[in-house]
């Protein structure tokens, strides 16, 4: 508005020089830039034009979208976190449950273990930072966007509608007058057009000789009176124009009195958003927290106490020539002599032992009273059962299935002829099918008959016979007794 006031005043030979209010116009009012620098733009686009306000206003409702896109920034992160922390717990799952079946051991398998070990607390520390991003921080930006932006029942923001309404009461008297300026500045410009066309036409006509004087005398009365009105319209204009510049500072004043309470409510949501970020840097930055250096600390000793001297020591106590072994002996044969049947447990290191009783002959044959004899622990652990002991085509006749005292019993008869002791016992049913596990146990299927030989031992297994003649150990709890 100045420029062409100014440009159509120089073209008429005027010269109007306003510097009663300080307005930025044409080249002085400096805008920011997206990157920090300084660029001119015309006055067009200035803050002080009619409706340019709008730019601050909308800021308002912006400052409630990136409140909202913050959220959803922060709650997609969180969504990675949780889903690392996942990853984690599932490949810490897997491998583990590799390793304790492979074939690693010692103290490096504990070194292998703590990155388990630490991948699971890494992962509780994940899962901890996806409650802080996507509950805790998000929560409390949800909260001030609530606090500092009030939707109307009309729609907006009650504080969009307040600084509109305010930026528009001070523009209003303003407005007002830049109005009455252009229509002076429009009738003045019309009024100069129409003196210049009607100064050309006296000229054209003096210059004419076909043209009388009376036609010429008339064409400079127009003149005159386009002059008289051009000066008249001029002084209007400049009366407009004084008195709008007489509004420039109160039309200031009121508008940077609405933009400073923008501006007031613009810098409370920059400060809170950078402690929102502060505090978002605090949740990521996993090196300022204690238990994610203990994580890393502990997994750095646990592998640099891995000894391979260790390691290979107990190989060879455990699975190599460290290992004690029960060489063969000679034993004399006894005819008394029988074996107690026992169970081992496997964790137990007592001496259990499983006693046959009431082995008496047939009707008419001698009395026979068998011996007890216990079987070590010592054997028990390196002879657990009966598949443990030496392949007997070595060379060496160690023993059958069952050793002599394992083995049906024979006593001699009257006739001088070796028989079977016929031990008398007492029929059970089978409740459940049982499959033996050890070749000294026996199998069955449930309704099987069985013959029970001897009372249950204090790891709840008795001896007995099946009806094809063998004889093994059974579960006492899987039988029961035939009424008779």
């Amino acid at each position: 508005l100045r420029r062409e006031h100014w440009l159509s005043c120089r073209e008429q030979g005027f010269l109007v020089f306003q510097k009663a209010a300080n307005i930025p116009c044409c080249g002085e009012d400096p805008t920011m830039s997206y990157d920090g620098d300084l660029r001119d733009i015309g006055s067009s686009d200035s803050f002080w034009e009619p409706g340019h306000y709008k730019r601050t206003v909308k800021r308002i409702d912006d400052g409630h979208k990136l409140c909202s896109e913050l959220i959803a920034c922060f709650q997609e992160r969180a969504k990675i976190e949780k889903s690392y922390s996942q990853q984690l717990t599932d490949w810490s799952k897997k491998w583990r449950s590799v390793v304790e079946k492979g074939p690693q051991y010692g103290t490096l398998e504990k070194a292998w273990h703590a990155f388990m070990n630490a991948a699971d607390r890494l992962g509780e520390i994940h899962l901890e930072l996806r409650n802080n991003l996507g509950i805790d921080d998000s929560e409390k930006v949800r909260n001030w966007q609530k606090d500092a932006f009030h939707k109307q029942m009309i729609g907006g923001f009650k504080e969009t509608k307040e600084a509109e309404d305010g930026f528009r009461k001070a523009q209003k008297p303003w407005v007002k007058k830049l109005k009455e300026v252009e229509s002076a500045k429009k009738s003045y410009h019309a009024a100069r057009k129409e003196e210049r066309t009607a100064a050309t036409r006296e000229t054209h006509a003096k210059a004419d000789a076909s043209v009388s004087q009376e036609q010429v005398r008339k064409l400079q009365e127009r003149v005159e009176k386009c002059s008289q009105e051009a000066e008249k319209a001029k002084e209007r204009y400049e009366k407009a124009l004084d008195e709008l510049n007489r509004c420039n500072p109160r039309y200031m004043e009121d508008m940077e009195q609405v933009f400073e309470i923008t501006q007031e409510a613009e810098k409370k949501r920059l400060c809170f958003f950078k402690e929102v970020l502060l505090d978002i840097h605090k949740h990521l930055d996993l090196s300022s927290m204690d238990s994610f250096r203990s994580l890393y600390r502990d997994l750095g000793q646990t592998i640099s106490s891995a000894n391979d001297q260790e390691d290979l020591r107990w190989w060879r106590n455990t699975h190599g020539p460290g290992m004690i072994m029960n060489w063969p002996q000679f034993e004399e044969w006894s005819p008394e002599a029988t074996r107690s049947i026992s169970r081992r447990d496997r964790n137990s290191r007592a001496e259990d032992v499983v006693t046959l009783t009431n082995i008496v002959p047939a009707a008419g044959e001698m009395a026979y009273t068998p011996q007890e004899l216990n079987r070590s622990n010592r054997e028990d652990d390196h002879y657990e059962s009966i598949s443990d002991l030496p392949d007997p085509t070595s060379g060496k006749d160690y023993s059958s299935d069952w050793s002599d005292e394992e083995s049906p019993k024979k006593y001699i008869a009257a006739n001088g002829v070796e028989e079977g002791v016929k031990v008398p016992g007492v029929r059970v049913k089978a409740l459940y099918d049982y499959m033996g596990q050890e070749a000294d146990e026996l199998s069955f299927k449930a309704g099987e008959e069985l013959l029970k030989m001897g009372e249950e031992d204090e790891q709840g297994w008795c001896k007995g016979q099946l009806d094809n003649g063998q004889v093994g150990l059974y579960p006492a709890n899987y039988v029961e007794v035939v009424a008779s």
